[in-house]
């Protein structure tokens, strides 16, 4: 009967109207004003530093988004198939050193050897030299973690890691991102008493995690926001958090101390000027969130990789705008000179000797 008195482009339309507007999506956004991005000159200038990367091991998977070395200098990426895999120092001879069953994110190793993994399905993983897998931790007050993302062992053995989003899995990241609610936790497990205590939630997207050398405090990125945290973990300020860096030109994705008073930053991809512009307006994203994915704001490929020093402030620029070597930069590692890259699309580690 509608199809009578209505012409049929006009049933569509409706149709499609009724979709963006009323279909049942799981992201609640929360309204945002975000700060102008800073403009790429001065500390942010653009150069090709990164244009020079080499690229390690070649098709022994895809997605090593965090790098890890051993005591050895070999080298351990975590690919989006489970694996983990394992170069030798001069980036030959790949072999896969263990398989989590999931998405291994975050790798570092402890005191005794084992690899400690941030597993974005599985949890918080241990891995022995022998590649056994054990799982550590999969929730914390009852709430499981949703999106297990990056760790750092201190140097007394404490495992500080994050969950991305307790909402929102590592196969719908992009849907926390649109929300841009605070669903993020950094928390702390400790390996003697099989305990995990909560050290901040109410955290955006809370990606990177990087202790200082000496303990007294504890970095993590919250991606959607633009910025670095600072946890003090010791001294007049304990427990008190503060904003270690702000408003960055792009989305913050690892961190790494280098134990020398740097902090390694990697920027995964510049802002994003059609996102910054939907983020003060819910509604608009609610309708964007009911879109295919390929519809959604894109990132755009820009090699970026900063260099903090505990203050905060800005010691190092490397970038590759064109992205000719190596793109996408997740995380950043520091040993005997040379930086390793880690990134969600390479099918190879990134190297690139520091001058």
């Amino acid at each position: 009967m509608l199809r009578r008195i209505l012409p049929g482009w006009v049933i569509v339309v409706a149709a499609v109207v009724a979709y963006l507007l009323l279909w049942p999506v799981r992201v609640d956004p929360e309204a945002w004003n975000p700060p102008p991005a800073p403009p790429l000159r001065g500390v942010y200038a653009p150069n090709t530093r990164l244009a020079a990367a080499e690229r390690l091991g070649e098709g022994a998977g895809i997605g090593p988004e965090t790098i890890a070395v051993d005591a050895q200098g070999n080298l351990y990426g975590g690919m989006a198939d489970g694996r983990i895999v394992r170069l030798k120092p001069d980036g030959g001879g790949a072999a896969t050193f263990a398989n989590t069953g999931g998405r291994p994110l975050g790798l570092d190793f402890d005191a005794r050897g084992n690899l400690i993994v941030a597993d974005g399905m599985k949890g918080l993983l241990a891995v022995a030299p022998d590649g056994k897998v054990t799982v550590l931790a999969t929730e914390h007050g009852g709430l499981r973690f949703g999106f297990a993302d990056d760790v750092d062992v201190g140097r007394d053995g404490t495992i500080y890691f994050t969950d991305a989003s307790h909402k929102f899995d590592v196969a719908h990241y992009n849907q926390d991102l649109l929300e841009h609610r605070a669903n993020g936790r950094l928390l702390a497990y400790d390996p003697t008493t099989r305990t995990t205590r909560l050290l901040l939630d109410q955290l955006y997207f809370a990606n990177g995690v990087a202790a200082s050398p000496d303990q007294s405090f504890v970095l993590v990125n919250e991606t959607s926001r633009y910025r670095v945290r600072r946890l003090w973990l010791s001294g007049p300020r304990q427990g008190q958090n503060e904003v270690f860096i702000d408003n960055l030109p792009g989305f913050p994705d690892g961190i790494s101390s280098n134990g020398a008073g740097v902090y390694w930053l990697a920027l995964v991809a510049p802002r994003n000027s059609d996102l910054d512009g939907m983020l003060p307006r819910p509604f608009l994203r609610k309708i964007v969130a009911r879109l295919p994915e390929s519809l959604a704001p894109q990132p755009k490929c820009h090699a970026f990789v900063l260099g903090l020093d505990a203050g905060g402030r800005v010691v190092q620029n490397l970038q590759d705008p064109d992205c000719k070597r190596y793109g996408f930069v997740t995380a950043v590692t520091e040993h005997d000179g040379q930086l390793y890259l880690g990134s969600l699309t390479a099918t190879a580690i990134g190297r690139v000797a520091l001058k």
